[in-house]
């Protein structure tokens, strides 16, 4: 499995001090898609659209249980999008740690 402390950093970019171990749980979760963090796999493409259906269907639908519409929860992953517009290569994890931040849910990640 990844080392979370290698996220971190990237974390820390739009949170100075965050949930340790809402991290720990982001990398527990992604697992093996985390093996080599430059693959696609480990990050998110905010211009395929196909990639963002996932973020919503497997991120927040499922895993975070979100029941909000898809609009809503779209509107939410352009949100992160934007956020992290300065960056080319969006680190999943960071990505997934804001989504949760953003509804509240980041202690059901321990």
């Amino acid at each position: 499995m990844a080392d979370a402390a290698a996220f971190v950093p990237g974390v820390q970019t739009y949170r100075p001090d965050p949930d340790i171990a809402a991290i720990e749980g982001i990398v527990k979760h992604l697992g093996i898609a985390l093996q080599n963090p430059q693959a696609d796999s480990a990050l998110v493409s905010c211009s395929d659209a196909s990639e963002l259906e996932r973020v919503r269907e497997s991120w927040l639908k499922k895993k975070l249980a979100r029941t909000e519409s898809d609009a809503d929860l779209d509107a939410a992953i352009a949100e992160v999008c934007g956020t992290m517009s300065a960056e080319n290569r969006k680190s999943r994890v960071t990505f997934y740690y804001l989504l949760a931040e953003k509804y509240g849910v980041l202690s059901s990640l321990h």
